[in-house]
């Protein structure tokens, strides 16, 4: 092949790939839409999967998958993972699903290897642990078939390996810092309207279209060069022609990277490692720089800190300013970055000790146990639970929401380097020492069984198909191995309704500290203020703009605990099409048009001082345990999913339950408490889709607000 044969192929494979990417989008919204109606004919009461496999052109393993009511009878598939029945039945009916690997000697094979040990509650209100001898190779008491695309979750490399993996990283640690943030000069715009306010000016500019084009222009031809950031407080700008692209986020990485008449994308500058486009579909970033000159500005939303709400730039600007006020009261050198996430995390290192145990700071974590507590450290519990979970035809949607409720669960963290807890060494140790390890600051590698006879929620999460994606297995029977925090096991073995028997194979246990409560505590005292003023103000603009002030409040504390959380960076690029042979090697094209090619890349972790998702794990686990029980020691009752009949919970929302009936649960405003925030009377079709419970919610939202 010559050269110019050569060049030619590599542009008629460049065509290919295009219209690959074109044909697979394409296919996913087909291969989308026949999965949703697959599990809409599941539900229909005679529906069989055998039935339902050829005329979806999938086989009846895939059937099930989508639809686990449909397995066949005799093999419960739940929507977490298979039951245990006994070994050869187990193989059989693996076996009648798809080729499985010899299950029988992987069993065996790992059982010696993590020795686990039985732990069993007896009472559910005292929570006392009783530990049987350690389960051998030779007889293991139940055995999981994997399901194909079930993730599998990492686990601690046995021995010295393992054992080097609790350590700290050299050199990096989270200090208090000796420099004061610097204030960006910001403007609020609302797209749509063309309202511009700056300080106490206020502008109408033109938008031929709402392009960051015409945005730069239109702004820099009424302000001077000074200003650094652009909150849009309305409108979408960047779904200008979203209706032209096959996915949101393609839209918005066009509308980030088209070219502008005297700017580039911003590289960066000093110390400030924020270069380049954030694409994000709702809220993301655009940082330009001017051609030949200093002048940097970017253009976010303002919906980063909370929902606007038809607020117009004037009250939202008050919002920022009521928000930089109460932060002054217990920060003196406060400054508002561009995202909450920054701004709380930045207050946060404002309030580490500079004297006492940590006056050097809280060491960063080996990559090793951070690359662990990634992967199986999940977030917020999300879960719609659909017929015949719940009925088809609802007799009322109640939305409950805890008010601030991270902020409930900051007061303890866990500090100084995990020690390792193999389940040799947990058998070793009295029920005492077993009980107080649970109580404390821990992380768990366990295998999980439902109890016979258990006719509720799923209470801890199993690694289901797809990228760090999370289910409930509630089927009696059912077991599966997972990681967990301390908080979850303990509701799992005290829970009010019947202990579930947790099997501790690993896990690492920190000791108790405060890392966190200085910074949540100011942070939950400046809400109280502003929540206070959204009450009580006699304006009722400011009143909106306090309201808004302390949802900010509470995306400081959200966000902030997030990005502790330090997941391996995802770098987003442009190229132009005449230099593609100048993409990085390992970067996944996400976008292109005709000039300019938009892909990204991963970097993995970087050395950030401030990284410690053992904080952000931490408080997940007792955010996802209080949605199942939660105390209310004034009220001497208790709230959350299981004092609720069986049945009758609908879904879980991060901090949200939706149930069929109301409860009468203690509500006084504090952090964690149960808020009735809608109620739509029925009946009502159940939803079986996001998209169909977030349009009841504000239905419902609607429907309390005007009764």
């Amino acid at each position: 092949m010559d050269a110019h044969t050569y060049t030619a192929t590599l542009a008629e494979l460049r065509a290919l790939r295009d219209d690959i990417k074109k044909a697979r989008t394409a296919l996913a919204r087909l291969e989308a839409a026949r999965d949703k109606k697959v599990t809409a004919l599941a539900g229909h009461d005679k529906a069989k999967a055998e039935r339902i496999a050829p005329a979806a052109g999938m086989s009846v393993a895939d059937i099930v998958r989508l639809a686990p009511g449909l397995a066949p009878k005799g093999l419960t598939t739940s929507s977490a993972v298979t039951s245990a029945p006994p070994e050869e039945e187990l193989l059989t009916a693996a076996a009648a699903l798809e080729p499985t690997p010899d299950i029988t000697a992987a069993a065996g094979a790992a059982a010696p290897a993590m020795r686990p040990t039985r732990l069993e509650a007896q009472q559910p209100a005292v929570a006392p642990v009783e530990v049987a001898e350690p389960v051998t190779a030779a007889a293991p008491e139940a055995v999981t078939a994997p399901r194909r695309g079930d993730r599998e979750l990492p686990s601690i490399p046995e021995g010295q390996a393992g054992d080097a993996w609790f350590a700290h990283t050299n050199g990096l640690a989270s200090t208090h810092p000796n420099f004061t943030q610097q204030a960006r000069s910001t403007v609020f715009l609302d797209t749509d309207t063309g309202v511009l306010v700056h300080r106490d000016q206020t502008f109408q500019i033109d938008l031929p279209a709402p392009t960051a084009a015409a945005i730069l222009e239109a702004v820099f031809h009424v302000l001077p060069a000074g200003i650094e950031r652009i909150f849009v407080t309305g409108g979408a700008p960047w779904h200008f022609q979203a209706d032209q692209y096959p996915f949101l986020k393609d839209a918005v990485a066009a509308w980030l990277n088209a070219p502008i008449p005297g700017w580039r994308t911003d590289t960066g500058r000093g110390k400030d490692r924020m270069a380049g486009h954030f694409v994000h579909p709702r809220n993301p970033v655009g940082r330009y720089q001017a051609l030949g000159s200093d002048q940097h500005v970017e253009i976010r939303s303002a919906g980063e800190w909370f929902n606007t709400d038809g607020a117009t730039p004037h009250i939202v600007r008050d919002a920022f300013v009521l928000l930089w006020k109460a932060l002054r009261a217990h920060w003196p050198d406060a400054v508002l970055m561009g995202s909450p996430s920054q701004t709380g995390r930045d207050l946060w290192t404002r309030t580490i000790p500079t004297r006492g145990q940590y006056a050097d700071g809280y060491p960063v974590l080996s990559e090793e146990l951070r690359g662990l507590l990634h992967a199986t450290a999940g977030q917020g519990r999300t879960e719609l639970l659909t017929p015949p979970h719940v009925p088809e035809q609802l007799p009322a949607l109640v939305e409950y929401d805890r008010t601030f409720a991270y902020a409930k669960h900051t007061w303890k963290s866990p500090v100084g380097t995990p020690q390792r807890v193999t389940a040799a060494r947990f058998a070793s140790w009295s029920e005492k020492e077993q009980t107080k390890a649970l109580y404390g600051c821990g992380h768990w590698h366990i295998r999980v069984t439902v109890p016979q006879g258990w006719n509720h929620v799923g209470l801890l999460p199993a690694p289901a198909p797809g990228d760090r994606a999370w289910h409930y297995p509630s089927a009696p029977g059912t077991t599966f191995t997972t990681w967990a925090g301390g908080p979850e096991i303990h509701t799992a073995l005290t829970n009010p309704l019947q202990p579930w028997k947790i099997e501790i194979l690993d896990g690492l246990l920190w000791q108790d500290g405060k890392p966190l409560d200085d910074w949540a505590t100011r942070l939950k005292e400046a809400w109280a203020s502003l929540a206070a003023q959204a009450e009580l103000h006699g304006d009722p603009n400011q009143r909106t703009a306090a309201h808004l002030a302390s949802r900010a409040v509470r995306a400081l504390l959200l966000y902030g605990i997030g990005s502790f959380a330090q997941r391996p960076r995802l770098v987003t690029g442009t190229t132009p099409r005449t230099h593609e042979r100048d993409l990085p090697a390992d970067a996944e094209i996400i976008a292109f048009t005709d000039d300019t090619i938009t892909w990204q890349r991963p970097t993995g972790f970087t050395r950030d001082p401030n990284a410690h998702p053992e904080w952000a794990a931490g408080i997940w686990s007792a955010a996802r345990a209080a949605l199942l029980t939660q105390r209310h020691r004034n009220d001497n009752t208790y709230a959350g999913a299981l004092h609720t009949p069986p049945g009758t919970v609908v879904a879980f929302r991060t901090d949200a339950l939706y149930l069929t009936q109301p409860d009468d649960w203690p509500y006084h405003g504090q952090p964690g408490d149960y808020l009735r925030k809608g109620h739509l009377t029925g009946p009502i079709t159940a939803p079986t889709t996001e998209d169909e419970l977030l349009a009841l919610r504000d239905l419902g939202r609607t429907a309390l607000r005007n009764t």
